[in-house]
């Protein structure tokens, strides 16, 4: 999976920002499932209720959302890479152990890639769909939306994080 994946307009969905903070706190707040649960569900649609990652390639990925009707929606994926401090991919379409999906909602592969920029990070996710149905479907269903505002909810993270290790020098 290292080589660079071609990106198709037509299919995907990528999504940039910059962090003023390193690497390595953009890493750890993306890695570590007590930090998921501070930004992956927008908080006026939910939280997390649970979050697990085994960051290994064929290894868990599972976030659970509660929603405002108290509803838990489970959410699970395959680790698909994981290059620490460089890139993170997943996808819907497996679950643990390359075994087949079998869900209700639209999959994706999702890469999640940062490098350094000075003394910030660049950071792009980026969804890949199967076809321009899913795509379509991902655009108009809120959830593109509920990733841009957990993309921003990532980044205030990420800074609250980096202000507490400056508070500690």
């Amino acid at each position: 999976m290292s080589e660079q994946v071609t990106f198709d307009p037509r299919l995907d969905i990528a999504i940039e920002r910059f962090i003023d903070a390193p690497v390595r706190l953009v890493w750890e707040a993306l890695s570590r499932p007590e930090h998921l649960k501070e930004w992956y569900m927008p908080r006026d649609w939910g939280r997390v209720a649970h979050a697990e990652m085994d960051l290994r390639p064929g290894g868990i990925l599972r976030i659970d959302i509660a929603v405002a009707n108290g509803q838990d929606v489970p959410n699970l994926g395959c680790i698909l890479e994981v290059v620490p401090m460089e890139r993170l991919v997943w996808t819907s379409m497996l679950f643990p152990g390359y075994r087949p999906a079998v869900f209700d909602d639209v999959p994706i592969t999702a890469i999640m890639s940062m490098e350094r920029v000075g003394t910030g990070t660049r950071y792009v996710f980026t969804a890949l769909h199967r076809d321009e149905a899913d795509l379509e479907a991902n655009r108009t269903s809120g959830w593109l939306e509920g990733t841009e505002i957990a993309l921003d909810q990532f980044v205030a993270h990420v800074m609250s994080m980096s202000a507490q290790v400056e508070a500690t020098r």
